[in-house]
């Protein structure tokens, strides 16, 4: 992961309303095992995180600066380090009218990852706890918590530069439970909602039983396609890398590389060639079958409790909302 320009910043700001200390850093940092393991570990990190958004810049103005620096750096207007020192700058003023808001490192990074180059900016805190020394004597300790991101962004500069018309370049953790604390942080970078991978994931999923569905595929072949899926999305979380259909589709059916990839575009289920996966939605992902006797059930993990409800002491399944094909089919025989 080469990076190419790394620098760190301090605001020291406490949640009690008292002003924004601005410490900044003048000079970039130099290349270091140190910096590199840092990087790998926030992207991990960041990757992991659930409740993420993808959406893409606002167009430049007072209240939207950054991505003109930004776009001004890149072209080489601006050096790093006058880039970065101009937004921690924006980003003290935001901190200052948010009263919820709390001081940190801001680090922000420009490195490439395969052919792709990104820009990460992140509020990192750290954690107090102890270490033992040369001498053998147990002393406290400092370290980044990298386990407690809450405000972090991701710029993938390459698709900005060569796609205009994509809504999904720019990734942010959301506040939990619509807290307004990360507000202004989305305001600093200044992106808007685009994609709402929760959605896209969820249509991805539909979009797979009904093609299941339609091939009437045997147990076991569905089973293995679900796993493939469900094993690739996750994958691609972890990168932090979109779904990309024809790839999923190439996965899904080696003899047939296109069926899953046209069964989309000709259903118009209105999903874009790539999307952002929702870890916390492929984690609810998951198919019960099972066969007996010319009864033969499969259905997703999601609809358990909801559509489907199990008896254990009773061993019965109740099934609601149940397909019209099959409605229509037991109404035939009882005619």
């Amino acid at each position: 992961m080469p990076i190419r320009h790394c620098i760190v910043h301090l605001i020291d700001k406490k949640p009690d309303g008292s002003p924004a200390v601005l410490h900044a850093r003048d000079t970039e940092l130099g290349a270091s095992d140190a910096i590199e393991n840092l990087l790998a570990d926030l992207n991990d990190s960041y990757n992991a995180k659930q409740g993420k958004a993808w959406g893409f810049f606002h167009g430049e103005s007072g209240a939207y600066p950054l991505s003109g620096w930004l776009k001004q750096y890149l072209e080489d207007d601006k050096d790093f380090a006058a880039f970065s020192r101009v937004a921690v700058e924006h980003l003290q003023k935001l901190m200052e009218e948010s009263n919820l808001s709390t001081g940190g490192h801001i680090l922000f990074a420009h490195y490439q990852q395969g052919m792709t180059d990104y820009l990460a900016i992140a509020l990192l805190h750290h954690s107090e706890g102890v270490a033992v020394n040369a001498e053998l004597d147990v002393t406290p300790s400092r370290h980044l918590d990298l386990g407690q991101l809450h405000l972090a962004a991701r710029i993938n500069l390459s698709e900005w530069k060569n796609n205009q018309n994509s809504k999904q370049y720019i990734s942010f953790i959301k506040g939990k439970n619509g807290k307004k604390v990360s507000d202004y942080f989305r305001d600093f970078i200044g992106c808007q909602e685009g994609v709402d991978g929760p959605g896209e994931t969820r249509t991805l999923l539909k979009a797979f039983s009904d093609f299941v569905e339609s091939e009437d595929l045997p147990e076991e072949s569905a089973r293995e396609k679900t796993q493939t899926l469900v094993e690739y999305a996750t994958t691609q979380t972890k990168l932090g890398e979109p779904v990309t259909l024809e790839e999923l589709s190439s996965l899904i059916d080696e003899d047939r590389p296109k069926a899953f990839y046209d069964h989309i575009r000709n259903k118009d289920y209105g999903l874009s060639p790539e999307i952002p996966a929702d870890k916390r939605t492929l984690n609810q992902f998951r198919r019960f079958t099972g066969r007996a006797e010319g009864l033969s059930i499969s259905f997703e993990a999601h609809l358990l409790g909801d559509k489907v409800e199990y008896d254990e002491a009773a061993g019965t399944l109740i099934i609601k909302g149940l397909p019209t094909t099959l409605v229509d089919q037991l109404k035939r025989r009882k005619d």
